[in-house]
């Protein structure tokens, strides 16, 4: 389980190579604390960075993982929060219409059947409640993830989610110039190894065959970036990345989705 759980699939703050990407994740919490209140539902707890983020305005919390390393640390943060192991969908012993507010940050792209987890999220909203949801934008992805089921254009996202909801506000997250710097640096690095990849195999192989060794080509890169540009990657921010409207050059789709 360890192992699983040092995947560069789920980001910390413990390790600088990531700071890129968990200052990014961060911010999601930070921006979903200023629309969320009442009850609320996560889906992914991941390392329970934003445990403590989104409990302090939440009447109550729940927070789900397919993974159990997390109980311990999610019952320590206060007394309404509560975590739930299990995998999604479905969203087993959840009520109908039992929560104000559903965030899920950088999980649906991982979901095999992403309109039953669309419906699941809908089902446990009370009416007007509202779904918070990232993932990463398609157009700026620079290769193939084999950990991810699926990756999502603007529309695309926008219309499984108005298969469930009534509408759908489309935000996304950008970065400033030391960020688009960081990202043109991890392109070229990224080009390096996938220039030998003749007969296109990302995208032609199947996805369980290539996620290990995605895993370490993406874990070296970091390190290579983090080791060739130590200032840039560690001073980066959360400030460094701001929402707006969703267009083709956002790193993450932010979309709030209402019931």
């Amino acid at each position: 389980m360890a192992k699983i759980l040092q995947t560069a699939e789920r980001v910390s703050h413990q390790d600088v190579s990531d700071n890129y990407v968990f200052q990014r994740s961060l911010l999601a919490y930070y921006k979903a604390a200023e629309i969320i209140s009442g009850k609320v539902l996560e889906i992914g707890t991941g390392s329970g960075y934003g445990i403590e983020i989104i409990s302090e305005k939440a009447d109550e919390f729940v927070t789900v993982d397919k993974h159990n390393e997390n109980i311990q640390l999610a019952e320590g943060e206060g007394k309404n929060v509560k975590f739930l192991q299990m995998k999604v969908p479905p969203f087993k012993g959840i009520d109908d219409e039992s929560f104000d507010f559903v965030i899920s940050f950088q999980v649906i792209e991982h979901i095999k059947n992403d309109k039953a987890f669309v419906k699941e999220v809908a089902r446990v909203l009370k009416p007007g409640g509202k779904f918070v949801v990232t993932t990463p934008n398609k157009k700026m992805s620079l290769t193939r993830n084999p950990w991810h089921v699926r990756e999502y254009l603007v529309g695309e996202l926008e219309n499984l989610l108005l298969l469930d909801f009534k509408k759908v506000e489309k935000q996304g997250v950008f970065g400033n110039e030391k960020i688009m710097d960081y990202y043109e640096r991890n392109k070229e690095g990224v080009k390096k190894f996938t220039k030998y990849d003749f007969l296109n195999l990302q995208y032609n192989m199947p996805r369980f065959l290539l996620q290990i060794p995605y895993d370490i080509l993406n874990r070296i890169n970091r390190k290579k970036l983090l080791n060739k540009n130590t200032a840039l990657v560690s001073n980066i921010t959360m400030d460094d990345y701001f929402i707006a409207p969703a267009n083709d050059t956002c790193f993450d789709l932010f979309y709030v989705a209402e019931k």
